[in-house]
């Protein structure tokens, strides 16, 4: 069972995708929220993207620390259900900031939306290459998605390539998580 770890929905139990996503482990969000409180502080006037984002935990988790708008995209049908499921959990604790989902593509929401996010977390099937990866930063780059100052973390699996951040984002820092790990871009 998932949880919220921190904020107005804390300790609130999420419903899982059945079958069809490989969730981001309770430790893995706690230890990517921790490093992006780090880097941010409180996440109160932040903007916040979810690609990929099978239960909601991760933009829900968000959204309960206080992210002012948070946006979800996810194209699976039967996890959309669940995020919705979820939302509905979360938003009985009122946190402050908007939630949006998307059913659609990643690739599709980055070619024909607009916005731009302080945080932008990643989290595609392992089989998804490493060349959609890539062609999702180049998009995110070209429609100016994120923030100056903004952070992409990107989770892999651990026997992966790791990733190599095109220009200008740099690597702010790399944690393996046992099968998982978080890659951290900063752009200037």
């Amino acid at each position: 069972m998932m949880r919220i770890i921190a904020g107005s929905a804390k300790g609130r139990n999420l419903a899982a995708v059945a079958g069809t996503t490989r969730p981001t482990s309770d430790r893995a969000r706690e230890a990517m929220f921790s490093t992006l409180t780090s880097e941010f502080g409180e996440f109160q006037s932040l903007n916040f993207l979810d690609l990929f984002a099978g239960s909601g935990a991760v933009a829900l988790e968000a959204l309960s620390r206080g992210a002012t708008i948070v946006h979800a995209v996810e194209k699976d049908e039967s996890a959309t259900k669940t995020i919705r499921a979820n939302q509905e959990i979360v938003e009985k604790s009122k946190p402050e900031g908007k939630f949006q989902l998307y059913s659609m593509s990643a690739q599709k929401f980055l070619a024909n939306k607009s916005g731009t996010y302080d945080i932008i977390f990643m989290d595609p099937p392992y089989e998804f290459s490493d060349q959609a990866v890539y062609e999702l930063l180049d998009l995110i780059l070209k429609n100016d998605f994120l923030k100056s100052g903004g952070v992409i973390a990107i989770e892999r699996s651990s026997k992966g390539a790791k990733i190599k951040w095109p220009k200008p984002i740099t690597e702010l820092r790399t944690k393996e998580y046992g099968v998982a790990t978080l890659y951290y871009g900063l752009m200037p």
